[in-house]
């Protein structure tokens, strides 16, 4: 499939979901010769999961499917640009690169602002609207110190 036909694929599944009662998000990861090697559609309402964006959902199917967690070699078509969870993710899992449609702003537009999450990822811990507080690092350490020490680690 080339670049149009992928994104319309993108496009198809945020539409179909809408008429399925879901948000209007819809992603397909492709290889480089424009396979379909997983979709993925908004789930939040209908799994009850924050975390079941079009994007995450297709990123964890294609890495189950695949056996990795190293996408790279894949590209991700979404019907819009990823909020900053998914983002994270798509760079997490190493995608080639990222097509979208609709944009932030459109997405603002219809009730899905994202714009908070990234001002709050610019301020200091401290002085975002979530309370945090540091707790027992001089024990959580440990796991890392062990991570650092380990020699058959597997890097991600």
């Amino acid at each position: 499939m080339q670049k149009i036909e992928l994104m319309r694929k993108a496009i198809q599944l945020s539409i179909e979901n809408v008429a399925n009662g879901g948000g209007p998000f819809g992603a397909v990861i492709a290889d480089k010769k424009g396979n379909i090697v997983s979709t993925g559609i908004n789930q939040v309402t209908s799994s009850c999961d924050p975390t079941a964006h079009a994007e995450v959902n297709a990123i964890r199917s294609a890495t189950s499917k695949l056996g990795t967690f190293d996408l790279s070699g894949y590209s991700i078509y979404t019907s819009c640009e990823p909020c900053p969870m998914c983002l994270g993710a798509i760079y997490w899992a190493r995608l080639d690169k990222m097509y979208y449609a609709n944009n932030k702003t459109d997405a603002k537009n219809i009730g899905f602002d994202d714009s908070f999450i990234y001002d709050e990822l610019k301020l200091k811990p401290s002085e975002r609207k979530l309370p945090s507080e540091v707790l027992l690092r001089d024990e959580a350490i440990k796991a890392f110190e062990d991570w650092a020490d380990k020699e058959d680690k597997i890097k991600y």
